[in-house]
This record gives C-alpha cells, structure tokens and sequence, in this order.
C-alpha cells in the first residue's frame, strides 16, 4: 500500500487508524519503531474480538457480493481474503495487551494527536482518509493531514478513492490546498492493488509556509 523499502522500515513510524491490523506486531518483531493510534484502543481485547466475530461475516459477505470490484490476483476469492485478515487480526489480537503495556497502541484520532511534534519520521493512513469522503469533509481531511506532517516528517495516505470505487471528490481540493500552503504532495503508484483501480497513494512532506 505505501511502498515501504527497508529504509523506510528502520524509520520512527505512526500508524493512523491502524484498527485491528497485524502491521505493529509484525514490524516490531523485526525491530521496526512502530506506534499505532485508533479509538478502537480504548476497548479490552475481548471487547475487540467480540467486535471482529460481529464485523467479520459481514465483510466476507460484502467481498462475495462485489466480486468483480476486486483484482483477483493475490488471493483466489472471497474465502481465502477472509481467511488471510483474520490470521492478520489474531496475530493483532495476540499482541495487544503486550503492545498496549509497551505504549506501542494509543487511544487516539484525527484532527488532534496526542504526539510532540515531528516525533516520527514517517506517518501512515490507510483505509480511513479518502475512503470516507460521504463522511468526513473537505475540512476535516486538510486538518487531519497537516495534523499528520506535524508529528511527522511524510504522511503516506492509502487509497485516494472513495467507498464504491470511484476516486475521491476531496483529492483535488486537499492537494490544491496542501500545496499552497507551501508542501510538497504528489500521487504516486503502488505495487498493490485489491479494489479495481485503486492503486496509488498520496505522499505530503515539507513545512508549512503560511
């Protein structure tokens, strides 16, 4: 999704809207300085399990009923993608309570973390920006992404597109407005792609100039 080289990796990394993803697990046991930050830390690991059994069928059911939405080289259908995010979330969940003492999952959301500034070197967003335009306005993702470059240095933002495969209506107005204020945003293409079309990324670095 973003296009992590082993550089990149040995960076301080945020995770934004992590959820029950692997990703902080899997890249601390391979020495990678990784923080994840989702409202959904503030719930108990049984309380998260008991939302993933609830949330699980639903999105099996979903991937089944929009089968050519999807790009079906990485996995073979439906089943195997549930079979694959599930292994995902209970490695997530066999980390949690380690991670929660160790301060590597943090109660917190976008606009406002509770992290100094340029306390990371790289912050990643995936499936929340973007993804969410019917929800969250044009305002809120300016705000949200500027919040990002001030704990770190880049933000990655993966996908560009919106709910139903169609490429956001924000894109243009938030990288318009991310540039005038000085910083650097370009789109770029990833080496990943599951829903149809959307396989590319928004990268924002630079410091603000007014």
């Amino acid at each position: 999704m973003f296009a992590l080289t082993t550089s990149d990796l040995e960076s301080r990394i945020l995770g934004c809207a992590d959820g029950p993803a692997s990703f902080n697990a899997e890249a601390t046991r391979r020495g990678t300085r990784v923080i994840s930050c989702d409202p959904l830390y503030r719930y108990s690991r049984r309380e998260i399990r008991m939302q993933i059994n609830v949330t699980y069928p639903q999105m099996l059911e979903q991937t089944r009923q929009n089968h050519q939405d999807f790009v079906w080289t990485e996995f073979a259908n439906a089943d195997e993608v549930g079979r694959v995010r599930m292994e995902a979330m209970e490695i997530f969940l066999g980390d949690y309570e380690v991670g929660l003492q160790e301060g590597r999952y943090i109660d917190a959301e976008l606009p406002s973390l509770p992290f100094q500034s340029k306390s990371f070197d790289l912050a990643l967003c995936a499936n929340f920006l973007f993804l969410y335009s019917e929800q969250l306005n044009e305002v809120f993702h300016v705000q949200g992404i500027l919040e990002l470059l001030r704990v770190a240095k880049e933000v990655r933002i993966f996908p560009i597109m919106a709910l139903g495969g169609v490429r956001s209506n924000h894109l243009i107005p938030v990288s318009k407005h991310l540039r005038n204020l000085g910083l650097n945003v370009t789109i770029e293409e990833v080496p990943y792609e599951f829903v149809r079309g959307s396989n590319a990324m928004m990268r924002v670095s630079g410091t603000c100039t007014v």
